[in-house]
């Protein structure tokens, strides 16, 4: 099942780091029988899509958490066996999946990643995380306009060079 999984970009130079220990994510995003359900228009390219989106708004939160770390959302997909996958999506994040064991770097087959032309509006958007969380409309729509950078796609050789740059 391909997994989006959000993360940063000293997340990923740790991953890629020569001597890394597993990569144990709790959870990730996907195309989910809620997700089907909740945007039953939409083919699995457009479902996937969705997916990635929630997991870009994750890492929002990963790097509100890491003042430290570049203003670029990151988003690593993976091919996860359907076993270490399962399915908690409900309504309000349909998309959500709880990963079960370690994730190979075999197992990463992109990375997508922000533009570093973008890294004021990301910036902006983590900024007003917060207050969106808490309902204000202001702040929300800094938040929602950080999904309107779209996010560069990144063969998974070229990921170590980019968790160099954090």
């Amino acid at each position: 099942m391909r997994v989006y999984l959000p993360s940063t970009l000293p997340a990923v130079a740790r991953l890629f780091h020569p001597g890394a220990g597993p990569y144990l994510p709790d959870h990730g995003y996907a195309v989910t029988p809620a997700l089907r359900e909740w945007y039953s228009s939409g083919d699995l390219e457009e479902l996937e899509y969705v997916a990635m989106t929630h997991a870009a708004r994750e890492s929002l939160r990963l790097l509100a958490a890491d003042p430290a770390a570049s203003r670029r959302r990151v988003v690593l997909a993976a091919e996860v066996p359907d076993q270490q996958v399962a399915s908690d999506g409900d309504f309000a994040e349909p998309a959500v999946v709880r990963i079960t064991g370690a994730i190979r770097l075999r197992d990463i087959v992109a990375g997508h990643v922000d533009d570093p032309a973008v890294s004021a509006e990301i910036e902006a958007a983590v900024g007003a995380l917060k207050a969106a969380d808490e309902g204000d409309g202001d702040a929300r729509f800094i938040v929602d306009g950080a999904e309107g950078c779209e996010l560069q796609w990144y063969a998974t050789q070229e990921l170590t060079d980019l968790g160099s740059e954090h």
